[in-house]
């Protein structure tokens, strides 16, 4: 959907050494990419210390390796999260690695969607980390370039809203795992949204903005007829911008008419726009974001669902934080 990178950037702490994939792997060095290791070789720990203490913080794949690569991450992403010998900052780096790789994938082969299963797991995943990490929403880092910005935004737009969940409401298992799937798809209906419109530097005319706004019916609609989401999912991707005002989008609902998971998403969504650029820079301090929320915005969402956002988010106001 939004990169024509060649090449793909990869955490380096999210590889595992000797069992990763035999493809090549590129360094970047001056904007060009360098090969490091062509294929028929190991990446073998010594690779990984090598690298490390070099201050590399990210190799490069080939788009056409991204399958395999993405598939090996999924699969060994639970192992992983359960294992003592990564620390908290490389499960995260590894989880959130693994999570842009699959909306990646998912946005830009829309038909892998109907896989129900593997998003599931991906949530079971993604909710592991966050109970287990007490402190999730300071220490998940942000790790991929700028054209990755809509993958980012919908992880760090699903790992906001679950949390959120967490602390306002007793949701069941099954429950969690819908939200947290309508979540990491809230922006699905971007994929229709024409290239130009999205990367447009600037702002956007009226009828681009027409356009933009189409998004997430369109993406309701496409995921709808696979007939795999839940209720819950369908209504976080077709609602998560109506505001308890009615000034919202794309039925101008207002306060209890819009799903709880909706109002949640949308806060979520907000808040990590106004908090994050386009490079994966921190914009806007937490605690200045969330005060914008309740007086530039007033109206536009719960107020108990904003006393929980700060809650969660403005614990130090440190620098560097996903969400």
């Amino acid at each position: 959907m939004e990169t024509k990178e060649l090449f793909v950037p990869i955490s380096l702490e999210s590889i595992e050494p000797v069992i990763f994939p035999d493809v090549a792997l590129y360094i970047k060095t001056g904007g060009n990419y360098v090969l490091y290791k062509s294929n028929g070789r190991d990446f073998s720990s010594h690779d990984h210390e090598r690298l490390t203490k070099n201050g590399i913080e990210f190799i490069f794949v080939s788009k056409n390796d991204m399958d395999v690569i993405t598939g090996h991450m999924e699969a060994n992403a639970e192992r992983l999260l359960k294992t003592d010998v990564l620390s908290s900052k490389a499960k995260g780096k590894m989880i959130f690695q693994t999570s842009i790789n699959f909306v990646d994938d998912i946005f830009n082969n829309p038909d892998k969607s109907a896989d129900l299963g593997r998003t599931r797991r991906l949530i079971e995943n993604l909710m592991m980390y966050l109970s287990d990490n007490t402190d999730a929403v300071q220490s998940l880092e942000l790790v991929m370039a700028h054209n990755y910005h809509t993958f980012v935004h919908s992880l760090q737009v699903a790992s906001l809203t679950l949390l959120i969940h967490s602390e306002e409401y007793s949701l069941s298992h099954s429950e969690m795992l819908d939200v947290g799937t309508g979540a990491i798809l809230h922006d699905f209906g971007k994929i229709f949204v024409p290239q130009e419109i999205l990367n447009k530097p600037g702002r956007l005319n009226e009828y681009e903005v027409r356009v933009l706004k189409r998004h997430p019916e369109e993406g309701y609609e496409f995921l709808r007829k696979k007939n795999v989401l839940s209720p819950v999912s369908l209504a976080i991707i077709r609602l998560h911008h109506e505001r308890c005002n009615g000034t919202g989008y794309p039925l101008g609902l207002e306060n209890l008419d819009i799903p709880r998971s909706a109002q949640v998403t949308g806060v979520a969504d907000v808040y990590c726009a106004l908090t994050t650029d386009k490079n994966g820079n921190k914009t806007t301090p937490s605690h200045i974001a969330v005060q914008l929320m309740r007086e530039e915005m007033k109206g536009c969402f719960a107020p108990h669902l904003l006393n929980t956002l700060e809650k969660l988010v403005c614990k130090e106001d440190v620098q560097q934080i996903i969400l």
